[in-house]
């Protein structure tokens, strides 16, 4: 298995935890490889200055099984990135799984990688927040929810902040399996707060997904 981790300008610290989760993975099987990628490759700069080099640009990034796109303040500015809409759609037309962690889902939706299914973002916020679920459902037309994790088949979205850990657990259980899935869980000392999340938020599968989108 192979996933590509989307960074950009202005991207969340915090969202780097599914590489920090890839990582960890790592230990446990020899069946996965990741990388990073950014439009021109080279180095990011992160939201509050972090510098972050990544291992490819969009016409470089060699084929994935997965796709994960991260999160942070910079999504409003790749809502309007034609570069970014293009990469997405390009490789989801090429068979590959696109997902989101966060306010990621926002790209997603603005590629249109989200019409006519059911996702989910970022949504616990408190006045005078704007929710990023619904931000997703009025710009963008999108039946969001909130949840843990939707995965719809084809495109994967997951909740907000440190909720992106559970979604690229999910990822690696749905591809690899449930003992690297909790193996890693383990490792990470994650196992508690996993199962905690599973059992406070609906984890909505491609049927349960579909079903959704049709009500």
């Amino acid at each position: 298995m192979k996933i590509a981790v989307v960074l950009y300008d202005a991207v969340e610290p915090i969202d780097l935890a599914v590489v920090g989760v890839l990582s960890m993975a790592r230990r446990v099987t020899d069946q996965l490889d990741y990388f990073t990628v950014a439009q021109h490759g080279g180095s990011v700069t992160l939201q509050n200055g972090l510098q972050v080099l990544v291992d490819h640009s969009f016409d470089e990034a060699p084929a994935a099984d997965v796709i994960i796109v991260t999160g942070g303040p910079g999504w409003e500015t790749q809502t309007r990135n034609a570069a970014m809409h293009a990469f997405l759609r390009e490789r989801m037309e090429n068979g590959e799984v696109i997902a989101s962690v966060c306010t990621g889902a926002m790209i997603l939706g603005a590629a249109g990688v989200l019409d006519g299914r059911t996702a989910t973002t970022k949504f616990e916020v408190v006045p005078p927040e704007t929710s990023p679920l619904d931000t997703l459902r009025d710009r963008y037309g999108v039946d969001a929810t909130a949840a843990l994790t939707v995965d719809a088949g084809s495109v994967v979205t997951g909740g907000g902040v440190t909720l992106g850990i559970d979604t690229t657990l999910y990822l690696l259980q749905r591809f690899l399996g449930e003992r690297v899935a909790s193996e890693t869980a383990r490792i990470m000392e994650y196992s508690a707060a996993w199962q905690a999340n599973r059992s406070r938020l609906p984890t909505l599968t491609p049927e349960t997904a579909e079903e959704a989108a049709r009500v």
